[in-house]
């Protein structure tokens, strides 16, 4: 019979019979306690310890639960043969091991997403939260409209008429968590899967989100004005994922005239939508912020989707969906049924943000921190003219880098990242099989600290300039 030496802590937080439990588990999985062995019975084990006969008991049952001991009929307790959980344990230790060692470290990454470190306005928002919290209603806490709160909505649209021309009223807006809940919901009000034509390359999120709905993804080239007319007919796609403020990755600002066409093309036949989507066009620094599609939409044919996480924080999850007053309907058939999925006090902390003019203040301060960090990059990166061009510039939180020195996208993200630096290929951002040339990369500046763009950039600079030095 195994002989157990434990030793309890009488003024430990942790129960006695967890501590008698732990101490056998652990002598067990270290093969301390071999299978087969034989434990001392409950109430030798509990003279012993100088504990009760049910404490022991406890931790027993417990063990035999979880099948570290079998109970055999008047012959006692017996350790279990164990040898599946040390080789899972091992093969899970093993793995966690070969994650941790392939995991890259960045001294610098350029993400391309992200908001400035420091950025969130904390004390307006913890003001504000605790106003709603020590004023709140009991109603707050019940189950709200599954449109989202009529308070938030209202000043959603109030934001939305004067900063981006959207005209809408608060019956058309829904409130959701994040981009991809809102998508899903719109799969639901269409009711059947769609043809859906995105510019290529894309946001990869909304990507990923439609072909997880089922629906039929057609590729759409890019030109100079955004998203290729021929090709979009040619298509035979009913919805036209777009991103005309500032396309995501390109930064092409998509121009009146081609805005346009897409109107036209949506109206040449019934069901076609054009989903608008209006991520971060709150950043621009150079000129007038362009106004949405949707402003100029006279058919009821433009969807529009917005969201908080860029100009807030990511973690903030609140994004809205303006459908045309002709679905409306068909939400309210098929929609209505999902309840909201941003908390009530949440909603009333971010309503009270955009009506009392904290949001309008906090985006003047976050422009100009973005501005400050996008003219230093573009200074930097004069340095570079010899090796790349650039582009994508003047609005959002990132830029391209054109390799015109031999290296293609992938070789220069592999060097960078042996300097210690994350940049992001173009080509990643790609829907399929593109002939494309790979020469293209994404440095993003929103979470950089400004002090360090210039030695990151220096860094890069000698590493591309370099190559041999790096990779051989």
């Amino acid at each position: 019979m195994t002989e157990l030496a434990i030793s309890l802590d009488t003024h430990s937080k942790i129960p006695l019979y967890q501590q008698i439990y732990d101490y056998i588990r652990e002598e067990i999985r270290r093969r301390q306690i071999l299978p087969g062995e034989r434990l001392p019975s409950s109430r030798s084990l509990s003279s012993y310890l100088q504990v009760s006969r049910s404490t022991v008991e406890l931790a027993y049952e417990q063990l035999v639960s979880e099948g570290y001991l079998e109970s055999i009929p008047y012959r006692g307790y017996f350790a279990c043969e164990m040898e599946e959980l040390y080789h899972i344990e091992g093969m899970q230790r093993e793995s966690e091991v070969v994650r941790e060692e392939r995991k890259p470290e960045y001294r610098w990454d350029f993400a391309v997403s992200g908001i400035e470190p420091g950025g969130f306005p904390h004390n307006a928002w913890k003001k504000i939260s605790k106003d709603v919290l020590n004023h709140a209603d009991p109603e707050l806490f019940q189950l709200g409209d599954s449109q989202g709160e009529y308070g938030l909505r209202e000043a959603i649209a109030n934001y939305l008429h004067h900063a981006r021309g959207v005209n809408c009223r608060p019956s058309q807006i829904i409130v959701g968590a994040g981009n991809d809940y809102l998508l899903m919901l719109l799969s639901v009000i269409f009711g059947e899967k769609k043809k859906i034509a995105m510019e290529n390359p894309t946001y990869q999120s909304a990507f990923r989100c439609f072909q997880s709905l089922g629906h039929t993804i057609c590729p759409v080239p890019l030109d100079e004005a955004g998203m290729d007319r021929k090709a979009l007919e040619a298509s035979g796609a009913q919805i036209a994922y777009v991103m005309p403020a500032h396309q995501f990755p390109m930064g092409t600002v998509m121009p009146l005239k081609r805005r346009m066409a897409l109107l036209a093309w949506a109206a040449r036949e019934e069901g076609r939508y054009l989903l608008e989507d209006d991520y971060d066009s709150e950043f621009r620094y150079k000129g007038k912020p362009i106004p949405a599609l949707q402003g100029f939409d006279q058919g009821q044919r433009v969807i529009y989707l917005g969201t908080f996480s860029r100009a807030i924080a990511p973690s903030i999850r609140v994004s809205y969906m303006v459908l045309p007053e002709s679905l409306l309907p068909l939400y309210r058939q098929r929609g209505k049924n999902f309840s909201a999925t941003v908390s009530r006090t949440d909603q009333k902390i971010l309503e009270i943000f955009l009506r009392d003019g904290y949001f309008e203040r906090h985006l003047n301060r976050m422009r100009a921190l973005y501005k400050a960090k996008h003219d230093l990059l573009l200074r930097q990166l004069k340095a570079f003219q010899d090796i790349c061009t650039v582009s994508g510039e003047h609005a959002g939180v990132h830029v391209l880098l054109k390799l015109n020195n031999g290296l293609c996208g992938e070789q220069a993200a592999r060097l960078a990242a042996q300097a210690g630096i994350r940049v992001y290929c173009l080509k990643d951002y790609y829907i399929g099989e593109t002939e494309t040339r790979d020469d293209t990369v994404l440095i993003g500046y929103a979470s950089m600290k400004e002090e360090e763009i210039p030695r990151a950039c220096e860094k890069l600079l000698e590493v591309w300039k370099n190559p041999g030095k790096i990779s051989g």
